[in-house]
């Protein structure tokens, strides 16, 4: 699920991000690459007290809402939320074996099991923390 965050900026100040759709929510960077770094994190605290999820809002209606911010210099991104509390499942993947191999050896380095590392993995590749 993503949410639609708007970015405002400021020369001298850090980077502001807000939720049209989560309006208790705010994250502040100083950089602008760490901008969804600290957006994830955000929606992550505020909903890891069991605040509910507001289905997110289509683009186009939060473009209409903040068209004066838009044409003041704001801008959107996309910030993947990945709810903590879901239940494990088990599934059934196929991968080749010398790719396998290396993802038990990358796992084994980490100290992790495979679905573990398979897990933390595809996490860090969806919030683009790789």
């Amino acid at each position: 699920m993503n949410y639609i965050a708007i970015i405002h900026h400021d020369p001298g100040s850090a980077y502001g991000v807000s939720f049209p759709d989560v309006p208790d929510c705010f994250a502040a960077s100083d950089e602008a690459g760490d901008i969804l770094k600290h957006a994830i994190a955000a929606l992550d605290d505020y909903f890891s007290d069991g605040k509910l999820h507001p289905e997110p809002s289509a683009i186009e209606e939060i473009r209409a809402d903040v068209a004066d911010d838009l044409a003041e210099g704001a801008y959107l991104i996309a910030v993947p939320f990945i709810d903590r509390k879901t239940k494990s499942e088990r599934i059934n993947v196929s991968f080749d074996r010398g790719l396998l191999r290396a993802i038990d050896e990358a796992a084994n380095t980490a100290g992790l099991n495979r679905s573990a590392y398979l897990a933390l993995s595809a996490k860090n590749e969806i919030t683009g923390q790789h």
